[in-house]
């Protein structure tokens, strides 16, 4: 049994992988490469391959909502949870497979309801992460907002998608610090808060 989930949680990673670097029309051989299987083994396991994509993606997008949540445990300070979720948020480079399956994913979105669904689902979850900080910045006095929470933390979210993007697109400037330090200065404007930046 552990084995056969092993195999299923391989089979997700090679789905992701294949994605980002063929797209959502990726063909089930693509995958299978990945994963270093046959195509029957793949569909031994998912014979639905939509299922495997629906599942591939749901769990890419984990890495962006529940895992930023993780590892905000043990953080009370408001400013620092603030910080730590805006690094988390941020590709680690041109190459990050996460961010590039998001980017495969937006640009079939517009075709797909699903793919729509999925990506709307995770931007709402991460503005509602965001919104908590902001929250709790503002009960403790450490945060004086500038606006309202729904706008703050909508415009974080988008600063993360706009640098993510901009990052896989290669663009000479913009590195993972560079991205991290323009969103942050957002934040300071938003919060009222000096929000260090450790080096």
């Amino acid at each position: 049994m552990a084995r056969r989930g092993a195999l299923k949680a391989n089979l997700l990673v090679a789905a992701q992988r294949a994605m980002a670097e063929h797209g959502t029309s990726v063909r089930l051989n693509q995958i299978a490469s990945e994963a270093g299987v046959t195509a029957g083994a793949v569909l031994y396991h998912y014979p639905n391959m939509q299922e495997l994509l629906f599942e591939a993606n749901q769990s890419g997008m984990a890495r962006f909502h529940d895992q930023r949540l993780e590892a905000l445990a043990g953080i009370s300070d408001p400013a620092a949870r603030l910080i730590q979720t805006i690094r988390t948020g941020v590709p680690e480079g041109p190459e990050d497979p996460d961010v590039r399956l998001l980017c495969a994913l937006g640009g079939e979105a517009a075709r797909n309801n699903l793919y729509a669904l999925l990506l709307t689902s995770l931007f709402d979850r991460q503005v509602s992460m965001y919104q908590g900080i902001l929250e709790m910045g503002v009960a403790s006095g450490a945060f004086v907002l500038r606006q309202d929470t729904i706008t703050i933390a909508r415009n974080l979210v988008a600063l993360e998608d706009a640098y993510g993007y901009r990052m896989m697109a290669k663009h000479p400037t913009l590195g993972y610090d560079s991205a991290v330090e323009l969103i942050v200065e957002y934040a300071r404007l938003a919060t009222g808060h000096p929000l260090p930046l450790e080096k």
